[in-house]
């Protein structure tokens, strides 16, 4: 099966063998899941955000945030699992909108994974970003059927 690059960032391809002490670098899931920063470091959290946004906060050299996270006193940001949703739920309709990837582990302490839509964990970050330090930046387009087509 071939996936979009999109997901191939949550599902990146497994070694084909696995050798001697190779063995030992391999990690079992524990409780610790989301703060553990040797798994989170290589984590990738995303965040919808307008055009128009996104381009105020590089001038400026931070973004605070749109007016939901301000509110909240906090960025709201998806995993890769959860993005979709997120734009269905929150952006549907919008066609000027980014997807904004960064790493988790750079964003030590201030990023906290809380209960959410569901139940389920979001990252949720209790700081300011600056818009130099994301790993990628890429258009949110909607299709013509008007849901939005990730790269």
């Amino acid at each position: 099966m071939m996936l979009s690059p999109f997901w191939s960032r949550l599902y990146p391809p497994l070694p084909t063998s696995v050798e001697g002490d190779n063995l030992k670098q391999i990690k079992p899931f524990t409780d610790d899941f989301f703060t553990n920063s040797s798994m989170s470091e290589k984590q990738l959290i995303y965040k919808i955000v307008g055009k128009d946004q996104w381009a105020t906060a590089q001038k400026k050299g931070v973004f605070e945030g749109a007016a939901i996270d301000l509110q909240d006193g906090y960025i709201h940001f998806s995993t890769a699992e959860q993005a979709e949703e997120t734009a269905a739920k929150h952006f549907a309709g919008q066609d000027d909108l980014l997807l904004v990837a960064v790493e988790t582990g750079p964003l030590g302490e201030a990023l906290k994974w809380e209960t959410s839509r569901g139940g389920a964990l979001f990252p949720h970050l209790y700081a300011t970003l600056d818009p130099a330090k994301v790993a990628s930046v890429d258009p949110l387009p909607l299709g013509e059927d008007g849901v939005h087509v990730f790269p």
